[in-house]
């Protein structure tokens, strides 16, 4: 972002309550966290139910802040400081709303690629290789962490600069109409949805809607030269193809695949490779015509003993081995999105498969942790839903332990009426793996805990908690040197609290 304060004022439609020393001064990044303020940085102060950012502007100032946004009155003394420090101040009806509208006008300036992604799972992990296989060759913002909200898209938007070369932006959603509304600032060139699976079902009431709500990406990309990326094993990808009209609005699709244990068919890839005549963007390579076409794919996927994916990846013509760092099977996927983007863009090979290779775990996402007793971790514990819980305990069964594996899980949230369904449908699971323990924590895994049951797993190697603290006293007397544990739950859990007790 490179704006000044009468930019700002006139693009949020705010008022200047202080002017600044310098109207000519740029600011050049923004944040709504008091403690990230750098000198040069927009402050903006926005209400909440822990804490009201207007209480921080001070604070903001004196970190040395261009300019702050507020929407509630100031203090005579903090409007005192601001003109002691030359900063403005700028008033809205909405803190929130005016960093959309930022975003909205920054956007008009951004001459790079502009990437959305989305889907149940897997979202940031693919946001984040996409992130490190562009940065091989072109200049690239990403979202951080999982800011993928109406306060983390725009915040993407606003962190790149006219001459960044790709802004890769992950859009999560809770209800219908939310990624078109992130759509309507963001204006993706290419979108990619990793799959459709049952989170935020609570709100949706189905998948068929939560691919509806997910192709909002799609429809948004733009005709005759956007280009969509979508996993052809997803049961939904041809439903979310069609739901936006993709084919006629001769908008490019790339199909990647990472559970063949061949090359695509024949007449598979006869058909995704056949091109049809189209207009293609300004600046964009022929080959990001309307026709849909093979992407990445990847043979004979394996897993090491501690469940990390080694295949062979397939792009055109061209082959490499590549043995991922992340843990899992679904995690192959999530590399071939990575790798088809890539090389829709011109990435070769040897720095893709050199990207994919030092990928490194979101914090609390697939961490490896070993205590002082020797008890590995996988602290999978940010979130969860029944796709990724899935994915997680197959991980786990494929780790190849010294010891015990131990499942500690917690409940998964935003079911709604498929609370009980779908935890036991993860129950019934458990006994076809190798996991000698399960311990679980809450009232919605205690449909789990029973599933699991009826389904063969021992009683004498289960243990059902109610919190945390229950959860490291069983653990205590369970677990020791060799042992490989999980830990994964919905955000609201808690459940790094396991992580940290078994740590310290």
């Amino acid at each position: 972002m490179r704006l000044n304060p009468k930019q700002i004022c006139c693009y949020t439609g705010g008022q200047m309550l202080v002017e600044p020393i310098d109207a000519s001064r740029i600011a050049c990044g923004m944040t709504w966290d008091s403690r990230e303020v750098r000198p040069g940085d927009v402050f903006v102060a926005l209400p909440g139910q822990r804490a009201n950012g207007h209480a921080f502007v001070a604070d903001a100032l004196r970190a040395g802040a261009t300019a702050v946004l507020v929407s509630d009155a100031l203090e005579g003394s903090v409007k005192v400081l601001a003109k002691e420090m030359g900063a403005a101040v700028i008033e809205v009806s909405s803190t929130a709303a005016a960093i959309t509208d930022l975003a909205r006008e920054w956007r008009k300036a951004l001459r790079g690629k502009v990437i959305g992604v989305t889907g149940s799972s897997g979202k940031t992990t693919t946001k984040n290789l996409v992130r490190d296989v562009l940065a091989t060759t072109f200049s690239v913002v990403a979202t951080e962490g999982n800011q993928n909200n109406e306060l983390g898209a725009p915040r993407t938007i606003l962190a790149a600069d006219p001459e960044t070369e790709a802004i890769i932006v992950e859009m999560g959603m809770r209800g219908p109409g939310q990624i078109a509304d992130l759509c309507g600032f963001v204006r993706p060139w290419a979108g990619i949805v990793t799959n459709v699976g049952e989170g935020h079902i609570e709100l949706l009431g189905s998948r068929d809607n939560i691919a509806r709500a997910k192709a909002e990406l799609l429809q948004a990309l733009p005709d005759r030269c956007g280009l969509a990326f979508l996993n052809r094993s997803d049961e939904y990808a041809p439903f979310m193809r069609d739901f936006a009209c993709l084919v006629q609005r001769q908008v490019g699709l790339v199909w990647y695949d990472g559970s063949q244990l061949g090359s695509p068919s024949a007449a598979a890839e006869q058909g995704l490779a056949e091109a049809s005549a189209g207009a293609s963007c300004s600046g964009v390579p022929d080959a990001f015509g309307p026709a849909e076409r093979q992407g990445a794919w990847a043979e004979a996927p394996t897993l090491d003993d501690q469940g990390r994916p080694c295949f062979i990846l397939h792009i055109g013509q061209e082959q490499r081995e590549c043995r991922l760092p992340l843990r899992g099977a679904h995690n192959v996927q999530n590399a071939l999105a990575a790798a088809s983007v890539g090389a829709s863009m011109g990435v070769g090979i040897d720095a893709i498969v050199s990207a994919l290779e030092h990928a490194r775990p979101e914090c609390g996402r697939q961490e490896l942790v070993t205590t002082r007793e020797g008890i590995v971790i996988i602290d999978d514990s940010y979130n969860a839903n029944p796709d990724s819980l899935r994915a997680a305990l197959m991980m786990l069964s494929s780790y190849q332990a010294a010891g015990k594996r131990v499942a500690v899980l917690g409940d998964m949230g935003e079911l709604g009426d498929f609370t009980e369904a779908c935890h036991r449908g993860i129950g019934l699971l458990v006994p076809g793996l190798s996991i000698d323990r399960l311990v679980c924590i809450g009232q919605a895994t205690r449909h789990l805990a029973g599933a699991a049951v009826e389904a063969g797993f021992k009683a004498e190697d289960l243990r059902v908690v109610d919190s945390v603290a229950e959860a490291l006293f069983e653990l205590e007397g369970m677990v020791g040197k060799g042992d490989v544990v999980l830990v994964k739950a919905s955000r609201f859990m808690g459940l790094e609290r396991v992580v940290q007790g078994m740590v310290n």
